[in-house]
């Protein structure tokens, strides 16, 4: 079965229903990162052609990750917890602490299908930025061979940002995965995303119209996309993905067409060197954009962006990595920009 989430209640309650398998497996990993970064814009401000953006400093960033799997005879259960935070040593209120939470509860009804369900949870807190993520769905699965995976879900999501409460939501989505492997290096996934999302403002109506009712704000949120993994002497992944919010709130409707690629490849001297790029087109059909902040809470997706890491191990469980990353993003109607370049080094440990 596919490994996704599951609020806790339940994880104990199918774990109590399974004590009286015949047979139960565990698995169970841990990491830990530490990272001295330097970061070029700590503060991730937005900046004109005349203007030249300051806030260069130095942080600290560490990472402890823990994830585990229980099977058992038809049930499965499956968790992961991350833990992060970076301090910085000029910019304070740019400090960060991020939680994030993922579980779920799978049964199968023979050899082909199985349900189940998942949630997850992810609170940041710091900078300009704080918010918190939550949802929760039940999902069907059928999988009649090693090469074909399909999963449908149905559940819902409540996104609050506090800075700025206009921008909190709620509401239903609809899910579907499906996964094709045409042999043990190449693998084709579809994926798909419908959702309404409702806030508790009203929508801002058209300039010049006069005596528009629209009552509360509500978008209609659409993703879907398609992604190429290969895995061979270089780990290639390609993924295609369209995004769509449409708004009766005027200058909140959003277009945006992404492309990300990623390679892994093993160097001399044992190392590993990994990379990221991604490239995006968006357009805003009344001719204004969203607040930056809120494009930067969605993980950086309205920007493009290249990553870099090299990675040697030291031992069995230790390694030591370089790295550097570029973000950076133009808004046409104002001409305003963004640019961010982040360079560490650090190590990573895990059990």
């Amino acid at each position: 079965m596919h490994p996704s989430r599951l609020p806790l209640p339940l994880v104990v309650a199918l774990l109590l229903t399974a004590r009286g398998a015949s047979a139960v497996e565990w698995e169970g990993a841990l990491k830990g990162t530490a990272r001295l970064l330097v970061d070029t814009n700590a503060p991730r401000d937005f900046a004109d052609a005349t203007q030249h953006t300051p806030g260069a400093d130095v942080a600290l960033s560490v990472l402890g990750s823990a994830e585990g799997r229980a099977t058992f005879e038809r049930t499965q259960l499956v968790g992961r917890y991350e833990l992060g935070a970076r301090k910085y040593a000029g910019f304070a209120d740019e400090d960060t602490l991020v939680q994030a939470g993922a579980l779920e509860g799978s049964l199968a009804l023979g050899t082909e299908f199985g349900v189940g369900v998942e949630g997850h949870a992810k609170d940041r807190r710091g900078g300009s930025r704080d918010y918190s993520d939550l949802g929760a769905s039940l999902f069907a699965e059928y999988a009649p061979d090693a090469r074909l995976a399909l999963r449908v879900r149905a559940g819902a999501r409540r996104f609050v940002y506090r800075p700025d409460a206009t921008a909190n939501f709620g509401g239903p989505e609809l899910g579907f995965l499906g996964r094709y492997r045409f042999d043990r290096r190449h693998s084709l996934s579809l994926f798909g995303d419908l959702g309404t999302r409702r806030f508790g403002t009203p929508a801002r109506a058209r300039p010049g119209a006069v005596g528009s009712v629209l009552g509360r704000r509500e978008d209609g949120a659409l993703t879907a996309g398609l992604s190429y993994n290969y895995r061979g002497p270089v780990a290639l992944g390609l993924t295609y993905s369209y995004q769509e919010s449409s708004s009766n709130s005027f200058g909140e409707t959003l277009l945006r067409h992404r492309v990300v690629g990623s390679a892994g490849v093993r160097l001399p001297w044992r190392m590993t060197l990994l990379a990221q790029g991604s490239l995006g087109f968006t357009r805003y059909p009344d001719g204004i954009f969203l607040s930056p902040e809120i494009i930067l809470v969605e993980e950086d997706e309205g920007q493009d962006s290249l990553s870099l890491k090299l990675a040697r191990p030291v031992s069995a469980r230790v390694d030591l990595e370089l790295s550097w990353g570029l973000w950076s993003t133009r808004l046409p109607r104002n001409g305003l920009s963004y640019t961010r370049q982040v360079f560490g080094v650090g190590v990573t440990w895990r059990d």
